[in-house]
């Protein structure tokens, strides 16, 4: 199940973004507490209200617990197009949540937002995520070398494209 993100869910947010295995491959600052976790929901809740990003939290149906999230960012209504972003807590990933998850997105960016194309940029390492990309249609597009400084390194990126036909 899909829903929007609010405030209650801060324990469940924390604990995904402060997660090593979850955000190996995410070059962004993990939460050092459920306080930085309630200030992303609300940072996300503004971009939300402007218009610059949509996001939903991925609940299983029996509980309504947000288990990951899933939405659109770097949203270019000019272009019609926007990047797609996602993760998932360790324990529900290889069970198909995230196929679900991501079919309904795309239907989504594709149908009510009109959208002609979506992109999404992964870490090379993340054989998990550009597998996913690739079974649903996603084609790579470039390997960016070394164009994220994260941490003192230099990261390479895979971005990839999926055309609304």
């Amino acid at each position: 199940m899909l829903r929007q993100i609010i405030k209650e869910d801060a324990n469940e947010m924390f604990a995904l973004r402060s997660n090593p295995e979850i955000m190996k491959y995410i070059p962004r600052e993990m939460p050092k507490n459920i306080d930085d976790a309630v200030k992303h929901i609300e940072f996300m809740q503004g971009l939300l209200e402007s218009g610059e990003c949509i996001n939903w939290a991925i609940c299983l149906k029996e509980d309504n617990v947000l288990i990951g999230n899933i939405g659109y960012f770097r949203m270019q209504p000019e272009n019609h197009r926007a990047e797609i972003g996602y993760m998932l807590g360790p324990e529900f990933q290889g069970k198909g949540i995230m196929q679900e998850a991501l079919t309904k997105i795309i239907n989504y960016g594709f149908e009510t937002m009109k959208l002609h194309s979506i992109e999404a940029v992964t870490d090379p390492e993340n054989y998990a995520s550009w597998g996913l990309l690739e079974k649903n249609g996603f084609i790579r597009e470039g390997h960016f070398k070394e164009d994220c400084f994260w941490q003192g390194k230099y990261l390479d990126s895979f971005v990839y494209s999926l055309l609304n036909k």
